[in-house]
C-alpha cells in the first residue's frame, strides 16, 4: 500500500495517562454503539499514522469540521514529526485516550493515514475506551484502530472518511445519515454519469462471485492494514461476520500473498460472506504471469461456497461512504448491496 504521509499542530493541554504498552489478550464483549453527533459537538483532531507537512492541510480539515457544524479540537502531538511519523507511537496514542477522556468530545478524526496506527495499539487504554464510547473514524491505515478498538472493547467504529479526505456532497450526506441521523442505509454503487448515455452499465459494475444473501456482522477495512495485524491479539472474531476488503497500489501478486495470509491465519474459514471492493492502481504484473485480480480473487473465496462479490464503491476513492464496523448487516451478492439492519449510533 502506497501512501502520502501528513503532519499537524496542536492546541490541546496534556493530560498525564499511563503509557506503558499495556497486556491485552482476546476477548468478546457486548456491542457499544456511540452517541449519535449532534450540531456543536466536539471532534478531537489526530494525527496517528503519517506526519502532515503542511499547515495548512490541517487548516482544511477544520474548516471540514466546521463546516459540519461540529466544534474541531486539535491534539497536542498532531503537527510534531519523529521521521515520517507524527511524533512518537506513546505520543500519538496519548491523544487518542485523551480525546476518549474528554466529555467534550464525540467524535474523533485523523487527518489521514500512512503509516504508524498499527504502532500504537499497545499504547491504547481500552479500559478507558470501553467507559467512554465515542466514534472514531477512518479509513486505510486507520484500519488497524478500528479493528482493535472493536476487538477489545466492543465499540462500533466506522470505515468513513479521514478529516483530509473530499468531503463531497456524496460522502458528506452518507457521514450525516449513518452518523447524525443514526439511519439504516443501504450501501450500493451509485450509477456514473458517463453510463446515462449508454444502453448498458459499463462503470461502476459488480461482479458476483457467489450468489446468495447473508447476514452478519460486517467488519473490515484495508487489506494490508488488517494482514499487518493478523497473529496479534487486536483482531476481532471472524466466525459468522461480512469481511469486506479494499486497497491500493499493490500487484495483483502482492494482493495473492496478502489473501493467503488470511487464509492461512483461519480468517476465511468460517465467514458468512466476502466482499471485495475497490484495489486502486493495482495491476497485474508480466514478470509474475496473467492472473487478474478477479482470477486471484475467485481461486480464495469461491471454494468457500458463501455469498461474495467484487467491485462495491469501498476504498481509497473520491466519495467514501461511512460503513459502521461490528453493526449487523444483510448482504446481497447479486445485487451487490449492504444494508443495516441497525443503527450504528444511540440516540438515547
Amino acid at each position: 500500500m502506497k501512501r502520502r504521509q501528513f503532519l499537524i499542530n496542536s492546541a490541546l493541554t496534556a493530560v498525564s495517562f499511563s503509557l506503558i504498552p499495556r497486556k491485552v489478550v482476546s476477548a468478546n464483549f457486548p456491542l457499544i454503539k456511540p452517541p449519535h453527533l449532534q450540531t456543536g459537538d466536539g471532534v478531537g483532531i489526530i494525527s496517528p499514522a503519517g506526519a502532515t507537512f503542511k499547515e495548512d492541510d490541517l487548516n482544511i480539515v477544520i474548516e471540514a469540521v466546521k463546516a459540519l457544524k461540529l466544534v474541531p479540537k486539535v491534539g497536542q502531538h498532531a503537527l510534531d514529526r519523529y521521521g515520517y511519523l507524527a511524533s512518537k507511537d506513546s505520543e500519538r496514542a496519548s491523544d487518542i485516550n485523551q480525546f476518549f477522556a474528554d466529555d467534550n468530545i464525540a467524535l474523533i478524526l485523523p487527518i489521514r493515514g500512512g503509516w504508524g496506527s498499527a504502532r500504537l495499539l499497545p499504547y491504547l487504554d481500552y479500559d478507558l475506551i470501553r467507559r467512554h464510547p465515542k466514534i472514531i473514524c477512518g479509513f486505510s491505515d486507520i484500519t488497524s484502530l478500528l479493528l482493535a478498538i472493536y476487538a477489545k472493547t466492543g465499540l462500533v467504529t466506522f470505515h468513513a472518511p479521514n478529516g483530509f479526505s473530499s468531503w463531497r456532497t456524496a460522502q458528506t450526506e452518507s457521514f450525516r445519515r449513518v452518523l447524525f441521523s443514526g439511519e439504516k442505509l443501504t450501501f450500493r454503487n451509485l450509477p456514473d454519469p458517463d453510463d446515462a448515455n449508454r444502453l448498458m452499465l459499463v462503470k461502476n459494475r459488480i461482479q458476483t462471485i457467489t450468489k446468495g444473501q447473508a447476514k452478519g456482522q460486517l467488519i473490515g477495512g484495508n487489506l494490508t492494514t488488517l494482514a499487518s495485524i493478523v497473529g496479534s491479539p487486536y483482531l476481532p472474531n471472524f466466525t459468522g461476520a461480512i469481511l469486506f476488503l479494499e486497497d491500493i497500489g499493490e500487484d495483483v501478486y502482492e494482493i495473492d500473498r496478502l489473501l493467503n495470509q488470511l487464509k492461512l491465519a483461519g480468517i476465511f474459514d468460517n465467514l458468512a460472506g466476502f466482499i471485495f471492493g475497490q484495489c486502486s492502481n493495482c495491476s497485474a504484473n508480466s514478470d509474475y504471469g496473467s492472473l487478474t485480480l478477479e482470477e486471484v480473487i475467485r481461486e480464495y473465496i469461491q471454494p468457500l461456497k458463501i455469498p461474495a462479490c467484487l467491485g462495491l464503491n469501498i476504498g481509497h476513492l473520491e466519495i467514501i461512504e461511512t460503513i459502521a464496523i461490528g453493526i449487523a448487516v444483510e448482504f446481497d451478492a447479486n445485487r451487490g448491496t449492504i444494508t443495516m439492519l441497525e443503527s450504528a449510533v444511540s440516540k438515547a
